[in-house]
């Protein structure tokens, strides 16, 4: 859970500055004004003397003796809306911040690898982590205390922050023994707890797999969809886990939470209505009242989920729900020009604003709507007087609550005239909402949640057949590659900042584990989407630099940060940790085991396999526990104990097409299809354990297009009919007569 869900549902929310320089005449800029970071320079104009984080704010810090104010939240954050206005802003605080500290400030998307480790600080300080994330540290950087939002004054049940920052600056001059041994006890407990490779001991089975699973199906919710009450967050990694199973394993109870949940999502108020794509998460269990951001890491998993949701059970509102998110991050989150994702849509416009973009009166519906498509619309998408919103009880969420045929009856109209109506009125409150402010979309580019994306993109442009993703995936990757990558070993986290930023000065920032493993599989599937051995070759090389930077040869398992000095071992970065938990991205771990078990399929390397078995290996005793937060482990052990399955179409045209529609039917975590021409088949064509296995498999005579399936390391003969392919697969072949009718073929 995050802070911004522990307290209200709703507050008034501050303004994002735009970054242009709008201040009087004369007014003075803190150094966040040279920062490259949306968050950081949203905070230029803040009368705290803020630095970023680095060695500069450290040595000061020391030089001073002074403790350091560690702030680490997000532009996107509602909540470090609010404590930059009560608190940030106030310019009394602002003189006893720069009075008794060092003021540091982080954008907790650009450095992931700091927030994780004073995260795991002030959770185990006080019981609660999340955003805006508020520290004291000492001047080398140990944390001594901390929380996440104070109030400006004694509220919630929380101590004013301006209290808060005296007794802190009191304590270090009047206790600064107790003070440090805080801080080495805080600082003993991050590494005890990050590090979790080596503890007890397991078995890598897959009943090891179904513990997880049973795990999060016994806190899933059969009424509403999800786990757990409310707040409610996805969990896209442990969806895709129990769509694994339910396929696999044939098993009921995970096909039901997969399918409930992901239809009650998209119903909810957690799904835009109107433009497509997913808010953060809701905060009631039924999926009404969301917090208002949009992340780009949300909506590329959820994305999947719900292309192979329809890739497994052919249903109609998971393509339409697919195809939505995808417009939506084509025409708001995309650089259509040059490739790329952009990383978040903020909630709020101003100080009187709590998700008001998204929301609607009933006159406010009435003003832009007929009377026959008010009277649809206002039961379809739950349009009252009385509505949603804590801080404007008009203000409706909208979402859906009855069928077409229901509201056809209330309403008296046939189920047809209903659904065209519902269009029309869904494209006027849209038409009228683009007119509105639009909120604050933050522009930079990150190497792991772009490659997320470009993963997600080439799935949904394969199963859906759309060549505009496919290619938009592609060219997002070569920006990618061309900017972020040096061409051999490094990687950085950021692949370009706004261009309000360009030209500002800053380190780059080094790519993190997530950032390699998560572009090592950007890499293959784009040689699986494309065929071209470019991508392949990239993938190698990434997957030997993440061995080299970022693997413990001695206790198993990755870094989720290579060792270095400087700046990189600052502060409680000292600390190192091996990432299991997905929160919400897929963890670090499993997905750099998923990323070299796929690549040893396609290599033959016998050592990714053996890493990846090792890392596996390493939290195999305690992962169990984990249950909800472990989805991505479970695929990756599941990709480890099953046979890949390699399904290769030769050929092009419609035959090819058609048999790649066919094999691409139902999701398997251990299943790859790809087509090539006939003569990508010689050496150098295509990845060497592959080729190997291919060329051992003659050519059918008379045949233009063919499939060649591949279990492990053994090959079947070539197959030219597609009933024979349906069969071997072992697909069923209803299923995928559906799905192709789904797709038109």
């Amino acid at each position: 859970m995050r802070a911004d869900s522990g307290l209200r549902a709703h507050s008034p929310c501050i303004l994002i500055p735009m970054f242009e320089d709008t201040s009087p005449a004369g007014s003075e800029r803190n150094s966040l004004q040279h920062a490259r970071s949306s968050y950081l320079r949203s905070a230029q104009h803040q009368p705290v003397q803020w630095q970023a984080w680095g060695e500069e704010a450290f040595a000061r810090a020391q030089a001073e003796n002074k403790p350091i104010l560690l702030d680490i939240g997000a532009v996107w954050c509602h909540w470090c809306h609010v404590m930059d206005r009560e608190s940030y802003e106030d310019a009394e605080l602002a003189r006893i911040i720069n009075d008794h500290y060092v003021a540091v400030k982080v954008d907790r998307d650009e450095r992931p690898d700091v927030d994780a480790r004073y995260q795991a600080a002030v959770s185990s300080i006080s019981g609660q982590g999340g955003w805006p994330l508020t520290a004291f540290l000492t001047p080398d950087g140990r944390p001594f205390f901390g929380g996440t939002y104070f109030p400006r004054d004694d509220r919630y049940g929380r101590p004013g922050f301006g209290r808060v920052l005296l007794t802190m600056a009191q304590v270090w001059q009047e206790r600064r023994d107790e003070a440090l041994e805080s801080a080495a006890s805080v600082m003993a407990a991050i590494e005890h707890n990050e590090s979790f490779s080596g503890r007890g001991s397991g078995e890598l089975t897959l009943a090891l797999v179904d513990q997880i699973a049973g795990s999060a199906l016994a806190k899933f919710d059969p009424r509403h969809g999800g786990f757990g009450s409310q707040p409610k967050f996805p969990h896209p990694a442990v969806l895709d886990l129990l769509l694994e199973i339910a396929v696999s394993r044939d098993n009921e109870q995970a096909r039901e939470a997969f399918v409930v949940t992901l239809e009650k999502m998209a119903k909810g108020g957690v799904y835009d209505q109107l433009a497509g794509g997913f808010h953060r998460y809701s905060v009631d269990e039924r999926w009404v009242v969301p917090h208002f951001e949009k992340m780009l890491y949300d909506n590329t998993e959820l994305l999947r989920n719900y292309v192979h949701g329809f890739q497994s059970f052919v249903r109609e509102n998971f393509r339409r729900t697919a195809l939505e998110m995808i417009g939506w991050l084509d025409t708001t989150m995309t650089d259509r020009e040059r490739g790329g994702f952009y990383a978040s849509q903020d909630a709020d416009i101003d100080l009187d604003d709590d998700g008001d973009y998204f929301t609607w009166t009933l006159d406010e519906a009435r003003a832009v709507l007929n009377a026959d498509e008010l009277a649809v619309a206002s039961m379809w998408l739950n349009i009252g007087e009385l509505g949603d919103m804590h801080h404007n009880p008009a203000k409706n969420v909208l979402h859906i609550k009855h069928t077409p045929e229901q509201v056809a009856k209330a309403t008296g109209k046939s189920v047809d005239e209903v659904e065209t109506l519902i269009a029309a009125a869904k494209e006027k409150l849209f038409a009228a909402r683009k007119l509105r402010s639009t909120p604050f979309i933050d522009r930079t580019l990150y190497t792991a949640w772009n490659a997320m994306a470009v993963t997600a993109y080439l799935e949904a442009a394969r199963v859906l057949r759309l060549d505009e993703a496919r290619e938009f995936a592609l060219l997002t990757l070569k920006r990618l590659l061309g900017e972020a990558w040096d061409g051999n070993a490094l990687l950085a986290h950021v692949i370009a900042y706004p261009d309000s930023a360009a030209g500002a000065p800053g380190e780059r920032i080094a790519g993190t584990l997530d950032d390699y493993a998560f572009t090592i599989h950007a890499c293959m599937d784009a040689w699986f989407a494309s065929g071209r051995m470019e991508h392949y070759h990239t993938a190698v090389k990434l997957a030997d630099a993440m061995i080299e930077r970022f693997y413990d040869r001695t206790a198993g398992a990755f870094y989720d940060t290579e060792k270095a000095e400087g700046s990189a071992t600052l502060g409680a970065l000292a600390a190192r940790r091996k990432p299991l938990q997905d929160t919400p991205t897929p963890a670090g771990n499993p997905t750099a085991a998923s990323a070299l078990l796929r690549l040893e399929a396609l290599s033959g390397k016998a050592e990714y396999r053996e890493i990846a078995e090792d890392t596996l290996a390493s939290f195999a005793g305690i992962v169990e526990h984990f249950g909800l937060y472990a989805g991505s482990y479970g695929l990756a052990l599941e990709r480890l104990l099953l046979d890949p399955v390699e399904v290769v179409i030769v050929g092009s045209g419609p035959e090819a097409a058609r048999l790649e529609a066919l094999a691409v039917a139902r999701y398997a975590v251990n299943k790859t299809v790809t087509r090539i021409g006939p003569w990508r088949l010689e050496p150098g064509g295509i990845p060497d354990a592959l080729g190997e296995m291919l060329l051992r498999v003659p050519a059918p005579k008379d045949a233009d297009v063919w499939a060649i399936i591949c279990r492990g390391r053994t090959c079947l003969p070539p197959i030219t009919d597609s009933e024979e392919l349906l069969k071997v697969l072992t697909v069923d072949c209803d299923t995928s007569a559906r799905f192709e009718a789904g797709l038109g073929i």
